[in-house]
């Protein structure tokens, strides 16, 4: 894949996908909008992969969208008030598919965050699976500094990471939110004294997810998904069938193989 904006690499079964703006703090222009969704549907279907791994270059993760881009949303080419509307409502889908496309990606993406993690940064980083960040990282919903409503999905997937009550102080005050504080509220799986350690520590978890069954992995990441997002009932009969499905693979020959032979499974 020929990218300007990003910078990816696949060794191992995992792949590092790094923003890669950082004379613009990584602040996402169209072409960067448009690639992210191509690497994340891409990476779903490579076979090869199976974590993921999203950083920032520079001093920071991500600044969100490129101002330059936000000024455009607003250029229509028709007269009508109706169909101004109609052509706002698909710019505003078509940034969020890109974001979506990390969510529905069937593998685990794990954010590592560093520096300012802004705007719709956060709409990113709530669509990753998990989020490890530097003690003094910060996070912040900046959309209200600007008069707007988040669109793009913090205040969809914000509340269903941490209390509501929390989300939407964010939300309101557009304040920023540190690393450490950010561990403690549930934002983050972990926060880390710097870099170094931070990108050490989400190697040692995603090798450790690499060696175990990719169809489970996927299977997991799908299902819990799903049960996010529906009643427990639903998701009971949602992994009924799905296991229904899945279960019976050579995955799990070879897990119950190892474990007799007492070796590491190995998986295709």
């Amino acid at each position: 894949m020929n990218l300007e904006t990003f910078q990816l690499n696949i060794e191992s079964h995992l792949a590092h996908v790094t923003f890669n703006r950082p004379e613009r703090a990584n602040a996402l222009n169209q072409k960067a909008w448009d690639e992210m969704k191509s690497i994340f549907e891409d990476l779903d279907e490579n076979e090869d992969v199976r974590v993921i791994i999203l950083s920032g270059a520079g001093k920071h993760f991500c600044a969100g969208i490129d101002l330059e881009l936000l000024m455009n949303v607003a250029q229509f080419s028709q007269k009508c008030e109706g169909r101004k509307r109609e052509q706002l409502r698909k710019k505003i889908l078509d940034l969020q598919a890109p974001i979506n496309a990390i969510e529905q990606c069937s593998k685990p993406v794990i954010a590592a965050i560093h520096g300012g993690c802004i705007g719709a940064g956060v709409d990113i980083a709530s669509a990753c699976d998990m989020r490890y960040a530097v003690s003094d990282a910060f996070f912040t919903v900046k959309e209200i500094d600007m008069g707007m409503v988040a669109d793009l999905g913090t205040l969809q997937r914000l509340p269903k990471i941490i209390a509501p009550g929390i989300a939407r102080e964010m939300a309101f005050t557009g304040r920023n939110v540190s690393g450490q504080e950010a561990e403690r509220i549930g934002l983050v799986n972990r926060s880390f004294e710097n870099s170094d350690v931070m990108n050490s520590e989400i190697l040692k978890i995603a090798q450790l997810i690499a060696s175990k069954s990719p169809l489970a992995i996927r299977g997991i990441k799908t299902v819990m998904n799903y049960s996010r997002d529906h009643s427990v009932s639903d998701g009971l009969e949602y992994i009924a069938n799905w296991n229904a499905a899945m279960l019976l693979s050579d995955d799990l020959t070879e897990a119950f193989q190892a474990k007799i032979q007492k070796r590491e499974a190995t998986f295709k």
